[in-house]
Formats: structure tokens, C-alpha cells, sequence
């Protein structure tokens, strides 16, 4: 539940960008995925009573470090861009701006949602005055619901990490970037269609926010 007395300003300036997106204008869904662990799971097998026998995971394994995923996902596509980092501070989040902004024109207009981690708001923000084209808007305190890239962190979870086995931080980083490579190409826009949020977070999964 957000408690956050700017909810409500916060909310509809985010959600206008989804559904009013400014003409001419690249709207950007930005956050991070930190300390993803890689780790090797112990292997068995069961022997059936016809002498079949089915191999698995256990729950056992052993950790081999972590990696920390930044991406950025084009609201009106749907692609992803992705940065691979040991850390998540604000060293690491302005190389990832970085590269973000490279990919667009210097005079492209870019829109870009975060949510209220520090790295991502000092008080002198002197990279952002260094582009005046980018123009940061944040989610309200506990609602990061609101950042459509929290959708696509869902579906990479799904789908690439949960229930594999790694025996390094490197493997992670290959398996997140074969299903980026496998998703880009086909990629389709998160429809948002709520033009009424509430503080309080409703839906169990962030699928059920694009419905």
C-alpha cells in the first residue's frame, strides 16, 4: 500500500505518459533488478517401478554470486534494453542512462519513469542538466506497480531464471540476454488500459494490470 502524499499527481503524471504519451516523444520504463543470484542446483534422478527414471533439480544448491540487471523497456514497443552490472549505484545507473541515450538522437525527446531509489534522484542532478532532452518522472513511494518494466522482469523470471541452474554470475547474464534476444524481435507494447488507480495495489499479479 502506498501512503505516499503525492499518490495521486505522481499516479496520473505516469499513467498519462502511458496512455497520452507526449507527440514525437520516446517513453522509457527504467528500474533495476538487483543482487540476482546464480545458483548451481543439485541434480538427481527417481527411479520409476517400470525402471524408468525421471531426472530433476532438488531443492538443494549452492550460490555462486549475483549480478545486477538495469533495462530499459520502450513503452510503445515493448523492447528492452538491458545493462549488466556487479553493483547498483549511482555510478552504474548514469553509465546505463548513458547507453540508453546513445541509441537516440541527440535532440529526441525522452521520458523516462523510475521509481524513488536515491541513485536515481540527488539533489543536484548535474547529469540530467548535461541533457535537457530527458525528463525523469517517478513512481510514488511503494508503487513501483506503476513502472511497466516490473511486467517484463515478471515474464524474464518466468521464463529464464526460476528453477535453472548456474554455476556463475556470467551464466545469469547469457540466459538473460538469450531471452532479451528472443523477445526484442517480437515484442509487443503493454496495452495499459486503467485510467483510475488506487493506492492501495489490487491485483495479485502484474499481468493483471494490462487487462
Amino acid at each position: 500500500m502506498s501512503t505516499d502524499p503525492e499518490f495521486v499527481p505522481w499516479a496520473a503524471d505516469i499513467i498519462g505518459l502511458y496512455l497520452h504519451p507526449p507527440e514525437n516523444a520516446i517513453v522509457l520504463s527504467v528500474d533495476e533488478k538487483p543482487s540476482i543470484q546464480a545458483l548451481e542446483r543439485a541434480q538427481g534422478y527417481l527411479r520409476l517401478p517400470n525402471g524408468r527414471a525421471v531426472s530433476g533439480y532438488s531443492h538443494d544448491y549452492t550460490r555462486h554470486g549475483t549480478t545486477t540487471l538495469f533495462a530499459a523497456l520502450n513503452v510503445a514497443t515493448g523492447q528492452v534494453k538491458a545493462g549488466h552490472y556487479w553493483r547498483r549505484r549511482r555510478r552504474e545507473f548514469l553509465h546505463f542512462m548513458n547507453e540508453v541515450v546513445a541509441d537516440y538522437p541527440p535532440e529526441q525527446e525522452l521520458h523516462v519513469i523510475l521509481d524513488n531509489l536515491n541513485t536515481h534522484k540527488p539533489k543536484h542532478d548535474r547529469w540530467l542538466a548535461k541533457h535537457p532532452n530527458v525528463h525523469l518522472h517517478y513512481t510514488p513511494t511503494h508503487a513501483s506497480w506503476l513502472n511497466q518494466v516490473e511486467v517484463w522482469f515478471s515474464l524474464l523470471v518466468r521464463a529464464a531464471l526460476r528453477g535453472a541452474s548456474f554455476t556463475n554470475p556470467w551464466g545469469v547474464r547469457d540466459a538473460i540476454d538469450a531471452f532479451i534476444n528472443v523477445h526484442n524481435p517480437r515484442a509487443a507494447p503493454f496495452e495499459w488500459r486503467k485510467e483510475v488507480v488506487h493506492a492501495v495495489a489490487l491485483q495479485k499479479r502484474y499481468s493483471d494490470l494490462r487487462k
